[in-house]
Order: C-alpha cells, then sequence, then structure tokens
C-alpha cells in the first residue's frame, strides 16, 4: 500500500533522500518553476510519471492544497527506540530528543518535526495510541522534514521515559508554571523534552518521571503557548546553552 506526500518541498525533499522509495509522480497541466524542476529529478531517477488535470488531481490528493504535485511512496517507516539511541551513541554529541506526549494536531508534529531537524536532534518519539502519526498533513507541514528525522513509536511513554534514563538522559518536561525557567535551568546534558498534548498537557504519570519541570516565561496576557512553538523554544536553548556553531556543527 502506497503513501501519498504532497507539496513542492516534501516531493522534491523525498527525491533527493530516498528516490529508492517513489513509485510514482503526479503533476498538474501547465506547470512551471518549482514543480518542473520536480518533474526533471523524476525523470532523472526513471521513476514512473503521470499528468492529471485539475480535478484528477484533488481526488488524489484529498482536495488540499498540493501545489500540483503528489508523490505515491512506500509506507513511512518509523525507526524503533534501539535505532534512536544507537544512532546518537554513535553521533559523539550530547543527545537531544524530544517525547511528544499524545500530540493530536498534525500541524504541530509538521512543525515540531520541522524545527527538530534544523535543531539536529537525535529523534522523536511519539505514542501509539491517542496521538497523530506521519501523515500526508504532517509531511507537507514538515516541508520534507520527515525524510531526514528518525521518528520512533512506542506503546508505553513511561516506559520510554524509564529506559532513556538509564541511557543517562535527563527528562525534561515542558509545563506552563513549571518550577524552573528555560533560562535559568542547566539543558547543557544529555537531554530528552517532553511536550504535552494540545489540551492537557503532560499527563501525570509522565511528568513524575520528569526530572525537571520547565516553564517558558511569557510577557503578555495569554499564559500558554502552541505546542509545536513551545519545542522550538526548547531546541533551540538547549543548542544556545551547548553554545552551537552552525559552521562547525
Amino acid at each position: 500500500m502506497s503513501r501519498i506526500v504532497y507539496g513542492i518541498n516534501p516531493v522534491m525533499e523525498v527525491l533527493l533522500a530516498h528516490p529508492e522509495k517513489v513509485h510514482h509522480i503526479c503533476y498538474g497541466r501547465n506547470q512551471k518553476g518549482a514543480v518542473k524542476d520536480i518533474l526533471v529529478k523524476t525523470q532523472e531517477r526513471r521513476i514512473k510519471l503521470s499528468e492529471y488535470d485539475k480535478e484528477g488531481l484533488d481526488d488524489l490528493a484529498g482536495k488540499v492544497n498540493h501545489q500540483g504535485v503528489v508523490a505515491l511512496l512506500s509506507q513511512f517507516n518509523y525507526s524503533s527506540l534501539e535505532e534512536l539511541l544507537s544512532s546518537w551513541r554513535k553521533s559523539g554529541e550530547k543527545g537531544l530528543f524530544v517525547v511528544l506526549d499524545g500530540i493530536q494536531d498534525p500541524h504541530n508534529l509538521g512543525a515540531i518535526i520541522r524545527s527538530a531537524e534544523t535543531a539536529g536532534i537525535h529523534g522523536i518519539i511519539i505514542p501509539k495510541d491517542r496521538a497523530v502519526g506521519v501523515t500526508p498533513a504532517v509531511e507537507k507541514v514538515s516541508a520534507g522534514a520527515v525524510e531526514h528525522v528518525k521518528i520512533a513509536r512506542v506503546t508505553n511513554v513511561v516506559r520510554t521515559l524509564k529506559t532513556l534514563k538509564k541511557e543517562g538522559l535527563w527528562i525534561a518536561g515542558a509545563e506552563g508554571g513549571g518550577r524552573e525557567s528555560i533560562y535559568d535551568a542547566d539543558l547543557n546534558i544529555d537531554i530528552a523534552l517532553v511536550i504535552g498534548s494540545e489540551g492537557d498537557g503532560i499527563r501525570p504519570l509522565v511528568k513524575k518521571e520528569c526530572d525537571l519541570l520547565l516553564t517558558i516565561p511569557m510577557k503578555g496576557k495569554i499564559n500558554s503557548l502552541n505546542a509545536s512553538v513551545a519545542a522550538a523554544l526548547l531546541m533551540y536553548e538547549v543548542l544556545r546553552q551547548r553554545k552551537f556553531n552552525a559552521k562547525s556543527n
């Protein structure tokens, strides 16, 4: 069974990063610019191409903003937790993971994946139940970052956090009214950042496993941030404290 990826950036990223996964590229008539670049790459890789009228492409993509191009791919392969940890160990870097406790909005997950990729994290961990997985909408919002980030799905977040602790990682949960500001806490450590669901935040049993409960100081009248914004701020505060240098990596 194929999965669908749509949009210029996601389709181009999968063509560049994993062309072996692409079975078929479908495009709208009279395409110019970036879509034509995708068609050239597709032909170079000898991948099947089909032209559609607007209605046909809309039906194939599910009446979303597909930007005139849809790719049919093999199913998305989630990594195992062991693969994430092994990849981190081989990197020789301080660990940086994100654990999502029940994110259900595909736009939030896609935005978190995009920020995580730019932050160079070692993996994202999501639960199998009561949470969104990698969908076409997630791939579109991530702008293709899904193809470059290791994502694991686990059956039990609490058990997973215990495993991460045994591997030497500190667990830091993001919570409004948390005990410590992200700007005061020492985050220059091997760390897994826990982001709770959009409505309920971090679940109580998950919170019990957190070594740190961090808050993001806010000056305005609204006392909460979108989950993807909070995740990005936390990841980049970790990088700031590590004195990250983009040129030297």
